[in-house]
């Protein structure tokens, strides 16, 4: 039996604020959080997430886009929404998981505003360092009423 937080990011689709945000958790928090994540719909993975999120050594190029359906049923702790819509739409979770919202802005909407492949990363890059800030507060941050 494991004495881990089982902690679930939910976004949109699943293809990259959740993944990064559980690829963070994994590399940096594995030892206290088992991290899990998924989508309210499924998108595929990002690309770019995972071009970011390995030049900072983190490799989630083996994740897939999971729908929220999948963790009806497993015994979560927490499920923390990284973006507005999941955070509207997040389902009740029939083990009483407690939901808390710690959005960070959308990549990919952000790079539409530029142009140039170097620009669109840094808007991946950008948020990539938000997520693992957040992360690295883990689990404290969780407790926090103001998260």
């Amino acid at each position: 039996m494991s004495d881990k937080l089982n902690l679930l990011f939910l976004c949109t689709g699943n293809s990259c604020r959740s993944q990064m945000a559980e690829g963070w958790t994994r590399h940096l928090k594995g030892d206290i959080i088992n991290a899990y994540s998924a989508g309210i719909e499924t998108h595929g993975l990002n690309p770019h997430a995972v071009t970011v999120m390995a030049e900072a050594g983190v490799d989630i190029s083996d994740h897939t886009s999971q729908n929220i359906s999948a963790f009806f049923h497993k015994d979560l702790d927490i499920v923390v929404t990284v973006c507005g819509h999941a955070h509207e739409t997040c389902p009740l979770f029939p083990t009483g998981a407690k939901v808390i919202h710690v959005g960070f802005d959308d990549p990919p909407h952000m790079a539409l505003a530029v142009t140039g492949t170097e620009e669109k990363l840094n808007c991946y890059r950008k948020v990539r360092d938000e997520i693992r800030a957040f992360v690295e507060t883990l689990p404290e941050a969780l407790a926090d009423p103001q998260t």
